[in-house]
């Protein structure tokens, strides 16, 4: 099966994942109906497992909501020693590089992997390892917080795939990753 990197998640106009606080409450700013999930379970359906970063599983098990996942979550945390009990088997704690970390949960059986958090997708793109990501705009300007990009080592090209518009005021963008040689693109000015 194809190994593929994907990302689902939402942004502040502004780009950011959580307010200067940490919050995320700003995604209540627009009321979504419940029977509307916004392509979640599509897309859930299409990966083997979740990969996120200490700090979105410690905020996970802070939500007033039994454990939201069904499927394998791995955690990669430097600072982490074990999963906490009442999540053993839930979750997996896992270290190493980006590279032995995707070799270990991989040998697993989960190729697709859903990541999630930002500091992992930034750390994922720095190294070139996303494929896909539906980002989800709200229509809200934070002034700063987390963000969901930083600085890159290079310019990463992605294609947009789809755009939807949901309620008249979220954006959701779905780009995919192209990975075609620069060098093999050739300008208008190069084919007349």
């Amino acid at each position: 099966m194809e190994k593929k990197n994907s990302v689902y998640i939402a942004i502040s106009l502004d780009g950011y994942i959580a307010d200067k606080n940490g919050g995320i409450e700003w995604l209540d700013s627009v009321p979504i109906p419940d029977d509307e999930d916004m392509g979640y379970v599509k897309f859930t359906e299409g990966i083997d497992a979740l990969v996120m970063g200490r700090i979105t599983f410690e905020t996970v098990l802070g939500f007033d909501v039994d454990w939201p996942y069904k499927k394998p979550v791995f955690v990669l945390s430097n600072s982490l020693n074990e999963i906490p009990e009442s999540h053993k088997g839930k979750a997996h704690l896992v270290k190493g590089t980006l590279p032995e970390i995707l070799e270990q949960i991989h040998k697993k059986g989960s190729p697709r992997l859903y990541i999630d958090g930002g500091k992992t997708i930034q750390s994922f793109l720095k190294e070139d390892l996303i494929d896909e990501m539906v980002i989800t705009i709200f229509p809200v300007l934070l002034g700063g917080g987390s963000p969901l990009f930083y600085e890159l080592p290079e310019e990463l090209d992605f294609e947009l795939v789809d755009s939807r518009v949901y309620f008249n005021q979220l954006v959701q963008h779905h780009f995919r990753r192209n990975r075609k040689s620069k060098s093999t693109i050739l300008t208008t000015s190069e084919v007349t």
